[in-house]
């Protein structure tokens, strides 16, 4: 029996690939295995070659794998495109209504099952996605009852006259290729999975909940890819808990109205990408003026201007640090894992209150929609930190007579105590113009330098939890890789190789972008005698910063990749390898 399996389905986008990887997916985690997705889709809703590719294992995964065992295919294009993953001995299910052709040079097996006519002798072609369901499940030999109970769930809402002919579909796929295969593939019998419970959702899901677990009972939001499920996923949520998501006309307004509601009081956050950030800038400058908590998520995808909207990339972070004009004290963190996407947004809000600054919180597209198992969340862990917000039942000293009350008094930590509107001797201006310590609009210059002074110190000491997080062996190593986001799976795996063949890495993944962490990783790079920076992008935003604030310009080697696919395990062995030879 094998430890772990790759298992991809192709098509035309809008031809079921989504909902087929979806049930499949969910029907093994009910087994209790490990799965880590891959979403490769087209930037329009219907047509364009789409495919999902999920990873199964006995045990903790966060990477794709490098190569593929089962590749189900609704068209030949599929075929072309993805076949060259399949190792040797791979398996190809594929529609016989396009007479499938396996590539040449290929060594797979070709099931060629007829998919559509069954489908379409069941009622429609709609069901094609179980047929092909049903016959890849099959080879792999895992209980189809299983399977089946992911089915009644998914199309349950239908009534059971569709669920009925979607089991049957599922049946009639599973039995055809049996037949022709001769029953289950020995080579892809799965280890029995631990059978404990496992979450598995997408990055954007987990900060949704994190957001909820926060407090967070506002967002205000316009669609864009691929932020639009935090904001899907809290249209579902936010009401049983009091909270309502309202979908603006902008990001501008977006990103106002949730400074406006923090500045009621209520926890409001908003999501977007990298064309809705750049439309933000002026408002993240009022926040930090006004020292106005924010929250904000930023999904990164591949730019400038539209760029790829649905493939993965790393270019945001000189945006997010640098983009505001002027200066203002801010804080951008980079979570890693589906577990740091939860309780990262619980941090952000304490912070944003703590520290009355806005906080970016920024992923990636494939920690944003790589859909991954996750360890059961510690709700215990939640603490809700809300600062020097005096609450309204707080009576306030009454103020001196044409005096308001200093909600921007200069204190001993830079952080003002804050009230809410209509607390009484609680009033006080609000203005995106430099102010003194009641918000009286002032040009002052020592009142100035005092302000500016006052703001931009107040994060000196900031440490979000494991700021800079190690992953590899505590000993020394000559070869330290450090990077940030998603990669950090698919490294651990290009460690574990390099181990083989004797060659020891250190990795440490940088979750605080700013105000960066250089005390933190200073030691780590002292002692590699070689730095290689990973990230999804062309300039080495991140190695940029490393060389800035830690320094070490001459053991740091770039290794990037901005082609939109995400770095694979054995690409970073290879360039590891290359760089000890």
């Amino acid at each position: 029996m094998i430890e772990q399996l790759s298992w991809k389905i192709g098509g035309q986008q809008g031809e079921g690939v989504e909902s087929t990887d979806r049930i499949f997916s969910t029907a093994l985690n009910r087994l209790g295995y490990y799965l880590y997705g891959y979403r490769h889709f087209s930037s329009r809703i219907k047509g364009g070659h789409t495919n999902n590719k999920i990873r199964i294992s006995t045990h903790p995964i966060r990477a794709i794998s490098d190569d593929l065992d089962i590749l189900v295919a609704f068209d030949q294009e599929s075929i072309d495109l993805n076949a060259k993953e399949l190792r040797a001995g791979g398996v190809i299910v594929a529609d016989a209504k396009f007479s499938p052709v396996v590539p040449e040079g290929v060594e797979a097996q070709l099931f060629a099952v007829p998919i559509t006519v069954i489908a379409e002798e069941l009622g429609t072609s709609l069901m094609k996605n179980m047929v092909a369901s049903g016959a890849s499940w099959a080879l792999l030999g895992l209980p189809i009852e299983v399977f089946n109970r992911a089915v009644e769930e998914e199309f349950g809402r239908k009534g059971a006259a569709v669920v009925e002919k979607n089991v049957e579909a599922v049946r009639r796929g599973a039995e055809f290729v049996l037949e022709q295969a001769g029953g289950p593939i020995e080579a892809f019998k799965l280890a029995e999975a631990d059978g404990k419970q496992k979450l598995f959702m997408i990055g954007n899901e987990a900060m949704g909940l994190g957001s909820v677990a926060a407090g967070c009972r506002l967002m205000s939001a316009y669609p864009i890819t691929p932020a639009s499920e935090v904001m899907e996923y809290l249209i579902k949520k936010l009401p049983k808990f009091g909270g309502t998501v309202v979908q603006t006309e902008d990001e501008i307004a977006a990103v106002t109205m949730a400074i406006g509601a923090n500045y009621g009081g209520v926890r409001t956050m908003t999501a977007s990408a990298g064309p809705g950030l750049s439309l933000m800038m002026e408002a993240i400058g009022l926040s930090g003026m006004t020292e106005t908590p924010l929250v904000i998520i930023d999904t990164q995808r591949g730019g400038p201007s539209t760029g790829l909207p649905t493939k993965q990339e790393q270019s945001d972070i000189n945006a997010l640090i640098y983009g505001t004009h002027g200066e203002i004290p801010k804080v951008v963190i980079a979570p890693s894992t589906i577990e740091e996407c939860f309780y990262d947004m619980i941090e952000a809000f304490n912070i944003a209150e703590e520290y009355q600054v806005p906080v970016i919180v920024a992923t990636d597209l494939q920690l944003s929609l790589g859909k991954q198992s996750c360890e059961p969340l510690d709700y215990k862990r939640i603490e809700i930190k809300r600062g020097k917000l005096i609450p309204l039942e707080q009576e306030l000293a009454p103020t001196e007579p044409n005096k308001l009350f200093k909600r921007y008094e200069f204190t001993e930590d830079g952080v003002s105590p804050r009230v809410l509107p209509g607390a009484k001797h609680g009033i006080h201006h609000v203005t995106g113009v430099e102010h003194d310590e009641e918000g009286r609009p002032s040009e002052s210059a020592v009142n100035r330098r005092k302000m500016m002074d006052k703001r931009l110190n107040k994060l000196g000491a900031l440490r979000i939890t494991d700021a800079v997080k190690s992953d590899g062996p505590s000993e020394p190593a000559d070869l330290l890789i450090v990077s940030m986001g998603s990669t950090g799976g698919t490294i651990n795996e290009a460690q574990s190789r390099l181990t083989q063949e004797g060659i020891a890495t250190n990795h440490v993944t940088v979750r605080q972008m700013h105000p960066f962490p250089s005390d933190l990783l200073a030691p780590y790079l002292e002692r590699a005698s070689k730095v290689v920076v990973l990230e999804n992008n062309a300039t080495g935003q991140l190695a940029n910063l490393i060389k800035q604030n830690v320094g070490y310009h001459d053991k740091i080697v770039n290794l990037l990749k901005y082609d939109g696919t995400p770095f694979l395990p054995s690409e970073v062995y290879q360039a590891c390898k290359e760089l000890k030879m």
